[in-house]
């Protein structure tokens, strides 16, 4: 469609293509935003969890199992608590509660649910763990919680941002891409690495309703087994 008509192919006046130019770059700026989310504060302390073991910190990378590009990164963070950073992530889960991209109760089964939700037929999970000092682990879990709700596409932008600032981690730098900011942690001393495949469905609206359904029928379980 020529710049400047309508799709009946008439030219607009210019005002009013001025004013659809306006109207177009406020629309586009308001999709780059991030939607904040704020869970009361009963909800986060009803769903803290505190893992077992020493402090440490978790990239998470999604890599495309045809291309090798990558195409998401997460942090989980194992400190006085567990948080996962998730920016610009779409995963969710009712008993996850969520504060501008930071999920709090990440226990075993929502953290198992949340691989499975990107281990699928497309992509692999790159997993690298590091073991971390308790002030390691405070300062990553206080940088995520300020740092606000991610607009799309700038995931591995922010998890790089945090990560440069831990002292004797700042090759790490800032990038866009979520496999050059794998391979430059892969750098740091002492990270395990594993790799998680599956060859679930690509639709990830069904695997959430199966996480959904599977709750409700544990919790349907634990009813019964408390009035009986």
């Amino acid at each position: 469609m020529p710049c400047g008509c309508d799709r009946s192919g008439v030219v607009l006046p210019l005002m009013l293509r001025r004013a659809f130019l306006a109207l177009g770059l406020v629309l586009g700026l308001a999709a780059c935003g991030a939607e904040p989310i704020w869970a009361p504060d009963e909800a986060v302390a009803r769903a803290r969890y505190v893992p077992p073991g020493p402090p440490t910190v978790t990239l998470l990378t999604m890599i495309s199992n045809t291309s090798g590009a990558g195409g998401h990164s997460a942090l989980l963070i194992d400190g006085e608590q567990r948080l996962l950073f998730d920016p610009a992530g779409t995963w969710h889960h009712p008993n996850a509660p969520e504060r501008n991209d930071v999920f709090f109760g990440m226990g075993p089964q929502l953290y198992d649910f949340y691989m499975d939700y990107h281990a699928r037929e497309t992509y692999h999970v790159v997993v690298q763990e590091i073991d971390v000092s308790p002030a390691v682990a405070a300062q990553l879990s206080q940088a995520v919680q300020a740092y606000g709700a991610v607009p799309k596409a700038q995931c591995s932008l922010s998890i790089s941002t945090i990560l440069s600032d831990v002292p004797g981690w700042e090759h790490i730098g800032t990038s866009y891409f979520p496999a050059r900011t794998m391979d430059r942690f892969a750098e740091l001393p002492g990270v395990r690495t594993t790799r998680v495949y599956d060859d679930d469905s690509d639709d990830n609206w069904e695997i959430l309703a199966r996480q959904a359904r599977a709750d409700i029928v544990a919790a349907e379980a634990a009813a019964q087994d408390s009035g009986s």
